[in-house]
């Protein structure tokens, strides 16, 4: 993250913070299996320590995403699609 003063005061590197943070949103995990795998890393923290940072940083970055990937448009534009009816495959919008 750009803006490291939001970290101060934590004893961890903020990488450790971030990718805790990042596999509990991104693949679901429970924080004691966050825990797990931290310690297989060599960095002990508890599943308490994981659930605050996940409370305090998980909105930041969920605003981040947010406000980085830009404004979304409702109109979508559709190439080609084929629908097979009765084994026989015909453009979408033709008879």
């Amino acid at each position: 993250m750009k803006n490291s003063n939001i970290y101060a005061g934590y004893r961890y590197p903020t990488q450790i913070i971030s990718h805790a943070v990042w596999l509990y949103h991104r693949f679901t995990l429970s924080f004691r299996d966050i825990e797990e795998l931290l310690a297989a890393r060599g960095v002990v923290a508890t599943y308490a320590t994981i659930r605050q940072w996940c409370k305090k940083y998980g909105s930041i970055y969920c605003n981040q995403i947010k406000n980085s990937r830009g404004q979304l448009l409702d109109t979508w534009y559709l190439d080609e699609v084929f629908i097979k009816i009765n084994g026989v495959c015909t453009p979408f919008g033709e008879p």
